[in-house]
């Protein structure tokens, strides 16, 4: 019972009990479905699972397992894995597709950086080099969560590894991180999950990777495919509600123009994800008590385990780890035992007397929600990338240098004609755009990434995808003149036809936030039939970046309502946890995020709280990145102190090791030649201590201070 609390272990010694009294019952004649005292409760589907959906698949872990797909360490680092026929790829194609894509989208896949060394499935989970392609063999259970109305259709995967424990049974959470499909946690937490021997329970939360192809008509289905959406009805993943009419007319307006399901399917799946989250810890529970429950007659099986009775944790980055968070103050019944979360994009109502510091002084902003910074940054970041703090940043996009600088420079024209930035020349305009992001709560350490962030297009979708869903606009009515469509790829015009059909494989490559797969994010009122974005010319889509933040600054009642029902407490209810966090993310401030939470956390559960924060100096927030010229000489891997912080959480909960305190990680980057960084060691990636000293981060009644 080491690690285990008293009263649980006596629950569950009394529950095993009688599960083997039930079940030598059973065997002298008791019926399935029976539900008398002493004879066992029935295994049943948790209410919101939509039974027909349903399905159940067994993989051997040699051609095709859990964690890669069959595709194993090498695989998984080579080049994207062949389909027969790309107009057509079968399930088990796009599957393949979608743990390859996902898998190295969140963590950094080159041997200098660390796969196959600090990370991989083949490194155990000493950290040795022993586990060969590491394919793990298992069952993979695959259903839709719904309400009834066939228009959520949430995306719940529990994957049970073959070396399960029945005895000593534990889960971990992958919810997707940014809009991805539901693997698209799988190397963020279901690796560490799959190798602990533990389930691992994926969500895409309700906004992964459905796409609606508007002119056709083409929608995924749960498994990636695509079907006409008359014929899908509700198996659809999502299915734009637009009446016919209307299409028909926003068609021939905006030709080849699609709809995804985070930015368009008009609810809020924000205020839904620590929901969705623990829908799939039950699922879970339900998938274990269908392998490991006691038998029920011929075929039925019975319930092994009950709400509390498995060590679960809790653990993603990014969306998945707000997830995680909301999903953990929302917990009544005991489903969730810890929670382990890196970079959590979470809205924090942030107490009045609550407050950040760092160094001693009160940070110029802290708390505010993703819908105020990213429209700012969207709005700013163009202009603030020729700041001169943010000189020799790592160039991030396929634009030529020439076309990124007239973006900039345009940008920077247009703040100061609206009055946004101040200055009579260009540089002038620039570090004034930037002192105003760091007046918005921006750290100094992420100032090389603004261009990049921007650049890349991750600032811009983000800003466009979240304003739709607030504002819980369709798709017809191009917020702010955006819409998502293929353009040239010369003249960025849009409503051309795609060279590649995107349908086919966007379960696969796509990430749920255009630009993806082809689709990109385009401004309407550039031409009759809008542009990419940043080709726009004139910066015209200055224009829909002012809306976008007007959204905000106007209070506009239907983002301020979305806001406000995403927005959480801070208040875990006494569990251990851990946030991960490094101070260099340009994308979730940490004074917006892991700080305020912090803050929030430490007033509202004072004593009680069991929180612990590692701050990661050099850390920013594609990890993926990594593997780009100038990130790679300037910034550390997070999923590095991810996998640490999940370790010391397991010991905690496994033999009572208390938890480090909250502390500053005060790492080295690899330095060398942008594109030829030294490869990563020990020695740039300090531990987590037990005794921080001058490192430790302070938290006293909602005031945190977090050392230089």
């Amino acid at each position: 019972m080491m690690g285990i609390p008293l009263a649980v272990w006596s629950r569950r010694v009394l529950r095993n009990a009688a599960l083997a009294i039930a079940g030598a019952a059973l065997a002298h004649g008791a019926q399935a479905g029976d539900q008398d005292e002493g004879r066992g409760k029935l295994n049943r589907l948790p209410p919101f699972v939509v039974a027909d959906s349903l399905r159940t698949t067994v993989y051997d872990g040699v051609s095709d397992d859990l964690l890669t797909a069959g595709l194993g360490k090498t695989g998984l680092a080579g080049a994207a894995p062949a389909i027969a026929n790309p107009a057509a790829p079968t399930a088990a194609e796009l599957r393949r597709l979608a743990i390859w894509s996902n898998y190295r989208a969140l963590v950094d896949m080159t041997a200098n950086g660390g796969y196959g060394r600090f990370w991989g499935p083949n490194v155990d989970l000493s950290g040795g080099d022993t586990l060969g392609e590491g394919k793990i063999a298992g069952t993979e259970y695959l259903a839709y969560a719904d309400d009834g109305t066939g228009r959520r259709n949430v995306s719940l995967l529990v994957q049970v590894p073959a070396a399960f424990n029945p005895r000593s049974p534990c889960i971990v959470t992958a919810t997707s991180s940014g809009s991805r499909g539901v693997y698209g946690a799988i190397s963020a937490a279901g690796e560490w999950g799959l190798k602990r021997g533990c389930a691992v329970a994926y969500t895409d939360k309700g906004s992964g990777n459905g796409a609606n192809e508007l002119m056709t008509g083409l929608v995924t289905l749960i498994d990636g495919r695509v079907a006409d959406a008359a014929t899908a009805g509700r198996s659809s993943l999502f299915t734009a509600n637009v009446p016919a009419d209307s299409l028909a007319d926003y068609n021939q307006k905006y030709p080849y123009r699609y709809a995804f399901k985070h930015a368009h399917s008009q609810q809020n799946p924000e205020a839904d994800w620590g929901r969705d989250t623990l829908a799939a810890i039950q699922f879970a529970y339900w998938a274990l008590n269908q392998q490991f429950g006691p038998r029920i007659g011929a075929s039925a099986a019975g319930v092994r385990y009950e709400a509390g009775d498995i060590t679960t944790i809790a653990a993603s980055v990014s969306n998945g780890g707000g997830a995680s968070l909301a999903a953990a103050e929302q917990d009544t019944r005991g489903w969730i035992t810890a929670v382990v979360v890196g970079e959590p994009q979470i809205n924090v109502r942030l107490p009045g007397h609550a407050q950040v510091k760092e160094g001693g002084q009160p940070i110029a902003a802290a708390g505010k929600p993703l819908a105020d910074y990213m429209t700012l940054a969207n709005l700013l970041q163009p202009c603030a990338a020729l700041a001169d703090a943010a000189a020799n940043a790592p160039y991030l996009t396929a634009l030529p240098v020439a076309t990124t600088n007239a973006i900039r420079t345009a940008r920077c024209a247009s703040l100061a004609a609206a009055g946004y930035v101040h200055g009579s020349d260009v540089q002038t305009q620039a570090n004034d755009a930037l002192a105003l992001l760091h007046q918005a709560g921006y750290e100094a350490d992420s100032d090389v990434l603004q261009a990049p962030m921007w650049d890349s297009q991750a600032v811009p979708a983000v800003a466009v995808t979240y304003a739709d869903a607030y504002t819980r606009s369709s798709v017809i009515d191009n917020l702010c003149g955006f819409s998502f469509g293929t353009t040239n790829a010369s003249t960025g015009a849009a409503g051309v036809a795609p060279a590649v059909p995107p349908m086919p494989t966007v379960f696969g490559l796509g990430n749920g936030v255009p630009p993806t797969n082809g689709i990109n994010l385009v401004y309407n009122g550039a031409s009759q039939s809008g542009a990419d974005h940043r080709l726009a010319t004139s910066d015209a889509s200055f224009k829909g970046a002012a809306c976008l933040r007007a959204l905000w600054t106007g209070n506009d009642p239907r983002m301020r309502r979305s806001v406000e029902a995403i927005s959480v407490n801070a208040n875990l209810h006494g569990k251990p946890a851990i946030i991960v966090q490094g101070r260099s993310d340009a994308l979730v401030p940490i004074n917006h995020a892991s700080r305020a939470y912090l803050a929030a956390n430490s007033q509202r559960e004072g004593s009680r709280s069991r929180l612990s924060f590692y701050e990661v100096t050099n850390g920013q927030h594609f990890d993926a990145f990594l593997g780009v010229a100038g990130f790679d000489t300037r910034f550390v891997p997070v999923h590095y102190y991810n996998i640490q912080a999940l370790d010391l959480m397991w010991n905690h909960l496994k033999s009572g090791t208390p938890l480090p305190p909250s502390q500053v990680i005060r790492t080295i980057p690899r330095g060398g030649d942008p594109g030829k960084a030294p490869p990563l060691g020990v020695a740039n990636l300090p531990a987590i201590v037990a005794n921080p000293g001058s490192n430790a981060i302070s938290v006293d009644d909602g005031i945190v201070n977090v050392p230089h």
